[in-house]
């Protein structure tokens, strides 16, 4: 029987360790496979991010996910460059503080101001569950294709649908209220197996904060705790949403009455909401056709 030497076993054993080191390969090519990999020099690069213009976040999968321009490339180079190098710290500067000069050549400030709204319909979970999966798609398609439309007549975005909801964005809080008025009544002339479905939404004004093509922040959460108030139907806003269009002096253009929601008797504190935020029925002018359709007892819901 053959017995190892103990050169021999040294031998073999440093071949091993010497195949798990990464090779490197010499000269200015080298050097720059290592640096592309330092990670101080990446670490260096993401606080000189945070000092250039635009967003120094950009290039994550949030910041990532919308269309067009530089937003469009940052997506790329997150799919496609390596995640801890050098050369994507790099290529996202470059792309953030493009998105950032784009922005304000445009004019148009990052976080402006939009106006936000909120949809959804009362008692559709608990209806479904009775009428069924095809009654249940009926109902959404058509409610879908008479609220739309008002919405975007008016120069609405319809951000996402959340199943019997919908989020959309607007620049004007006075066209965003006469538009949802409009998708309101229409919603009233829906029926579907005898059952005809009521809409709630709700309005607020402030600057979200856009991500792709998404808007998330304080505010958007705001808007959909304004929406939940209009607990049996209609319409709720917001103060700074009505502060905006009395300013304008849209109220009387509109043809619409407000009236300040009251607070519920030993109800919780609502959750997500500043404690100094004011909310507003908005009852619907006798032209739009939606008066009768107004529930005066919703306003002590």
């Amino acid at each position: 029987m053959d017995v190892e030497s103990f050169d021999e076993r040294s031998a073999r054993t440093g071949e091993v360790e010497r195949s798990e080191v990464p090779y490197r390969q010499p000269g200015p090519l080298g050097w720059i496979t290592a640096t592309n990999h330092n990670a101080s020099v990446i670490a260096m690069l993401r606080r000189v991010r945070r000092a250039l213009p635009g967003d120094p976040e950009f290039g994550d999968p949030l910041s990532a996910a919308g269309e067009g321009g530089p937003r469009a490339a940052a997506r790329a180079a997150d799919r496609l460059l390596e995640r801890e190098a050098v050369s994507r710290e790099v290529s996202l500067g470059a792309l953030q503080v493009w998105q950032a000069l784009t922005e304000r050549v445009s004019g148009r400030p990052a976080n402006r101001e939009m106006t936000l709204v909120f949809t959804d319909l009362v008692g559709f979970s608990a209806w479904s569950l009775s009428a069924g999966d095809d009654a249940t798609l009926r109902l959404l398609r058509r409610v879908a294709q008479v609220m739309e439309p008002p919405l975007l007549a008016e120069g609405g975005h319809i951000v996402k649908r959340m199943g019997d909801g919908a989020m959309a964005v607007f620049g004007d809080p006075a066209t965003a209220v006469r538009a949802v008025l409009r998708a309101l009544d229409a919603v009233g002339t829906v029926e579907v197996d005898g059952y005809t479905p009521r809409m709630r939404a709700g309005i607020h004004t402030g600057h979200p904060q856009r991500i792709g093509s998404d808007w998330l922040g304080v505010d958007v959460n705001i808007a959909a705790r304004v929406m939940e108030r209009a607990t049996r139907g209609g319409l709720v806003i917001s103060h700074p949403t009505l502060e905006r269009v009395t300013e304008n002096g849209a109220l009387d253009e509109l043809g619409v009455t407000v009236k300040k929601v009251r607070k519920q008797l030993f109800a919780a504190k609502p959750s997500g909401v500043p404690e100094d935020l004011h909310m507003y029925w908005v009852k619907p002018a006798p032209q739009l056709g939606g008066a009768d359709r107004f529930d005066a007892d919703a306003e002590g819901a």
